[in-house]
């Protein structure tokens, strides 16, 4: 395979690089305003958000286009200066699913582009498009505007099929052919991680010399280890969130769907209760999120999962947590447990990380890189609740390796940041508005098309 360049280390090179003045995102299927671990809201949306605040700050404006959900809403949102969140009618003002999404594309994408017919000509240096739907609709701007698309599918269509949880439903063919085609007419595709940059040219035939790996960041300054003694600190966080104030706590903290795999945690609670009855009834497994996705189909079914395995003593449900509440539930756990069929990166590990939380998590996908084994938390190979099982029994009454784990966790994520990555994007911006200039210029005088390579 080609080798890969990571869009950090391109800053650092000696040719100057153009900036763009203005970015036009593209998040058709969810809003970076909405509430994180509801509905299809994720990682994604704080990714869309935390690195459009950062480019403002570097004096990149970005304007933000999402479809509208709701009357209420103002047609465009100032979230930061310099960030701005643009409301497009398209189809019905409720909720739609992902798969109902495609029906609306052409009224999306003609909102966005009398859009920018209202602004001057070249308005928009670049677009970045997020996910396959959104990639669709840069693909056609694009052409129109004249300006580079730079792409980050966030997940994949054949990656996610090949790793399908239990009674998942897999992606439709059509998603399938729209991440080729978006695949193929992307400028820079960027990646999370090394992982995902290969599954990105082996099971797409991407142009490995238009693939780019930045990994995400985290908010340094919001996910932190609180000051003072842990054990006061995680003592006062369960009195915030009313958990038990004694025994272990295991938080799950992420949308309720087999893709995430929240089973595996509680089948790993009945099956340590098999092996060590006395430590299982000092376990309390917190679950963080709402139903999502193929979840909404049984929006109960953890919860009867644990009815059926003799657990439901030992779980607790919590509704997506904001503000200060969320630093709060990984200050308050013992571990945090990522068990997901797949992940792009895994920011709920990064998070838990940041508060010096170890993390406990499959090894698959961006996870191998968003927590390193044995230093900042464990990774296990597969989904088996007895691996699990063994695995929680392993780390939770060692306080002293526990306490060793937080302490390279809280390392670990200072290495990653929200500028960081914001840096890394700028160095591929340029690259892709320099070899789109080069190209544009190679057509003018009529010689062969010309491309810039890192």
């Amino acid at each position: 395979m080609a080798e890969l360049h990571t869009g950090v280390g391109r800053q650092r090179g000696a040719r100057p690089w153009p900036r763009p003045r203005r970015i036009a995102t593209l998040s058709v299927h969810t809003s970076p305003l909405h509430q994180p671990g509801t509905g299809d809201a994720g990682g994604m949306n704080v990714y869309i958000l935390e690195v459009a605040r950062r480019l403002a700050e570097a004096d990149v404006e970005v304007e933000i286009f999402t479809r509208a959900t709701s009357r209420d809403l103002p047609p465009i949102v100032e979230t930061a200066p310099g960030v701005h969140v643009r409301h497009v009618n398209s189809g019905p003002l409720g909720g739609l699913t992902k798969e109902e999404l495609p029906g609306q594309l052409c009224a999306f994408t003609a909102g966005v582009l009398r859009a920018e017919a209202s602004r001057p000509p070249g308005h928009y240096d670049l677009i970045h498009s997020h996910y396959w739907l959104s990639g669709q609709v840069g693909w056609l701007a694009k052409e129109r505007w004249g300006v580079p698309l730079v792409h980050t599918a966030h997940t994949l269509a054949k990656v996610k099929n090949a790793q399908l949880a239990a009674g998942d439903r897999p992606e439709p063919k059509a998603r399938v052919i729209g991440e080729e085609q978006v695949v193929a007419e992307a400028d820079r595709l960027i990646a999370n991680t090394t992982v995902e940059a290969r599954d990105l040219i082996d099971r797409y035939d991407a142009d490995p010399t238009r693939v780019a790996v930045v990994e995400p960041g985290v908010d340094l300054e919001r996910f932190r280890p609180a000051p003072g003694n842990r054990d006061r600190v995680a003592a006062a966080a369960r009195r915030r969130l009313g958990l038990p104030a004694t025994g272990y706590v295991v938080a799950f903290v992420g949308r309720i769907q087999p893709l995430k795999a929240p089973d595996v945690l509680i089948r790993a609670v009945a099956a340590l209760r098999e092996r060590d009855p006395v430590l299982a009834g000092e376990v309390t497994v917190v679950i963080c999120g709402g139903p999502s996705g193929s979840g909404l189909d049984r929006p109960t079914a953890l919860m009867e999962l644990a009815a059926t395995l003799g657990v439901a003593d030992r779980v607790r449900f919590l509704p997506p947590q904001t503000g200060d509440d969320l630093p709060a539930l990984y200050r308050a756990a013992d571990l945090v447990a990522v068990p997901s069929y797949n992940e792009s990166f895994g920011l709920v590990a990064l998070e838990a990380q940041a508060c010096g939380t170890p993390v406990v998590a499959a090894a698959v996908g961006g996870l191998v890189t968003a927590v390193r084994d044995e230093v900042s938390g464990v990774l296990i190979d597969g989904h088996d609740p007895a691996d699990w099982a063994r695995t929680l029994g392993r780390l939770l009454p060692d306080r002293l390796h526990r306490a060793e784990l937080a302490r390279g966790a809280a390392r670990h994520a200072r290495n990653f940041s929200w500028h960081r990555t914001a840096s890394g994007l700028l160095a591929v911006y340029g690259e892709a508005i320099a070899a789109h200039r080069a190209r544009l210029a190679s057509e003018l005088a009529g010689g062969p098309a010309m491309s810039c390579s890192w």
